[in-house]
């Protein structure tokens, strides 16, 4: 390969001087320090190193009497070439006890490596302080390309270095979430364990304070109870000693032990609050009430009781939202209704505390407030039926969920790291699948959405390709039922409350209305609040889809999604935009008799191509007959 083919910015690796080895784990168990715990995957003597850039000159720099190991490094692949045919042996190692090989895979040289190969190197040479592997060494650099390449050549990823690691889980510990799916792709068992018991979930746990490649292990089934050799640590354990709350959340969403204790007797609950990681305390502890684990005997046959917390949290509303109109409408003394509000609020509070899940309560309580609000509205002004029409389809049906089986999904990222596409932008590491144009994945449905919009908690749902259109008719129909809502409240008001009140100041007037019936008032404030936010939300839905043509994901993060960057710095278009009238019938899919042809795309299976940016559709099935994997 020339020398202009090659990437001039890529420093290479030399020689440092020597880091002490890593010994996490001594004779008499103990807590590692952090100190113990950085030379790990690090403590060999060669790291990259970033040089001062060369002053310009106009002369290529004489490579000629470079040795081979300079050559290796900075990736001269004629002068590789020009010392091997000179009788050079390719598997020779250095003083450091390492091949070129290693210094090829540490440094990325592709083309130097595929001709070591072809001269007889020896794929699984030990070499270096800690005995790795150029397959160790590649991996501790995040360089999936060298990896792919070689494995195909037959490197064993299951061998361990002197640490006692292997490859999955160096890749794990410094956060190279595509390497970590690659290795599993190719078949390394999630759950391997390295000399001292370590998986590669508790290393991520206990060094990558990011959720992958966390969220990718679990994905893939990792044993998440599972304790290491010496300390008995889970990985909820590791993840508290470190203070990584970035994880804590996602290992007891996947049923992480909240009682499991090591060889000390100790509990992750105790760790974080003798590390004094008190967000990481208050999560474990959140979760444990949760699981009536620390609630008396008394209670927690009944708050412990998942189905009855949810109903709850649902009916809550109802009854508040009555309440408050029920004891203003009472022929009562103010003084007595203010004493009756206060009991309301105790009584909110013990209710709260008593069967509230801090989890689910967000996702839970929008949609209840919404079922209530427009109950009594409906119960003392008008049923809508094209309302709750519109309302039930964005609530129930499927978003545009993207599916794929097991199979699939290694295929895919076996596809994406061996044709050089593994773009982590898209690949999705919960739901393993590259993700399609315009797609993403809802944190709080856990699953990846086809052409996403938002998640909207007042419907409970995803808002993506299939009920967009509900969801812009249940805005637009809610609209005009709130409209309606305030027009009968105000003919109310004028025939019941305000009939000789014309001359009247404001104030008297609204003490008219708020005496005349305090449930009109209380349903009217309640109108006035969803009016205001719902228009607001209608215009923003409207002027997105017809004059910007993206979705509000889209709108909102530009600058991420290399498909809407224009020549001109700082200026974002769509590139879906077909015009206003155009872009509002691809979102409602009217047809009006073959009058108008809405837009076809298939975006569960549209791509934008990493490299030139194009936008290419694929078949859902990624297998092809003339390719094999290695």
């Amino acid at each position: 390969m020339a020398d202009e083919e090659r990437d001039p910015t890529c420093n290479p690796v030399e020689p440092l001087l020597q880091h002490a080895e890593y010994k996490p784990y001594p004779t008499q168990p103990n807590y590692p320090t952090q100190s113990n715990f950085e030379g790990h995957g690090h403590s060999h003597s060669h790291e990259p190193v970033n040089h001062p850039p060369a002053p310009p000159t106009t002369e290529p720099e004489d490579t000629s009497a470079w040795d081979i190991v300079k050559a290796t490094q900075y990736g001269v692949y004629d002068r590789c070439v020009e010392l091997i045919e000179a009788g050079h042996d390719v598997n020779q190692p250095d003083a450091e006890n390492v091949t070129l090989l290693h210094w090829a895979a540490i440094n990325n040289r592709q083309d130097i490596v595929k001709y070591y190969m072809n001269k007889g190197a020896i794929i699984d040479k030990l070499g270096g302080d800690l005995n790795s592997t150029p397959l160790h060494w590649a991996t501790r650099q995040g360089h999936l390309p060298m990896v792919v390449l070689l494995i195909s050549y037959g490197a064993d990823p299951s061998l361990r270095d002197g640490e006692g690691c292997s490859c999955i889980h160096l890749a794990a510990q410094f956060g190279f979430t595509a390497i970590v799916a690659y290795l599993i792709a190719k078949g390394q068992d999630v759950d391997m364990q390295d000399k001292n018991g370590m998986t590669a979930l508790m290393w991520s746990a206990y060094r990558v304070f990011n959720p992958d490649p966390t969220r990718l292990l679990l994905t893939f089934n990792a044993t998440v109870n599972l304790g290491d050799k010496f300390h008995k640590n889970t990985a909820l354990h590791w993840a508290a000693l470190s203070g990584n709350h970035v994880v804590v959340s996602l290992l007891i969403q996947e049923g992480a032990s909240l009682v499991s204790k090591n060889d000390k007797d100790e509990l992750a609950l105790d760790i974080a609050n003798q590390k004094k990681h008190f967000w990481i305390s208050q999560k474990i502890q959140s979760a444990r009430i949760l699981k009536g684990i620390d609630q008396t005997k008394m209670l927690q046959s009944i708050t412990s009781n998942k189905t009855l917390r949810r109903r709850v949290m649902q009916g809550f509303p109802f009854v508040v939202f009555f309440l408050i109109g029920f004891i203003c409408e009472l022929d009562a003394t103010w003084w007595l209704k203010l004493l009756m509000f206060g009991f309301m609020t105790l009584g909110m509070r013990v209710v709260g505390k008593t069967f509230f899940d801090p989890t689910a309560y967000s996702l839970v309580m929008p949609v209840a407030l919404y079922l209530t609000t427009k109950f009594w509205m409906y119960f003392t002004c008008i049923d809508t039926m094209f309302l709750t029409y519109n309302f039930v389809k964005c609530w129930k049906i499927d978003p545009g969920t993207i599916k794929t089986t097991r199979d699939e999904k290694i295929r895919a990222v076996l596809e994406m790291s061996e044709l050089q596409m593994f773009d982590m932008t898209q690949f999705c590491s919960t739901c393993l699948i590259r993700r399609p144009l315009r797609s993403k994945h809802c944190s709080i449905c856990n699953k990846c959405i086809a052409r996403f919009d938002h998640h909207c908690p007042w419907v409970d749902n995803c808002i993506g390709e299939r009920n967009h259109k509900y969801f812009l008719g249940y805005l637009f129909f809610l609209f005009i039922a709130l409209m309606y809502c305030m027009y009968g409240c105000a003919s109310y008001w004028h025939f019941t409350c305000l009939a000789h009140s014309v001359d009247e100041s404001y104030m008297v007037i609204l003490g008219k209305i708020m005496s005349c019936s305090p449930w009109v008032f209380w349903i009217a404030f309640n109108t006035g609040l969803h009016l205001f936010w719902i228009g607001a939300l209608l215009g923003f839905q409207l002027y997105q889809i017809m004059w910007v043509g993206a979705t509000t994901n889209e709108k909102m993060n530009m600058p991420r999604y290399k498909h809407f960057h224009t020549s001109k710095q700082g200026v974002y278009n769509s590139p879906f935009h077909r015009g206003v009238i155009q872009n509002l019938i691809d979102i409602l899919g009217w047809r009006c008799l073959g009058l108008c042809r809405p837009d076809k795309t298939d975006w569960y299976r549209t791509y934008a191509d990493s490299n030139t940016n194009a936008i290419t559709t694929k078949p859902k099935s990624l297998a092809r007959d003339n390719y094999q994997f290695v």
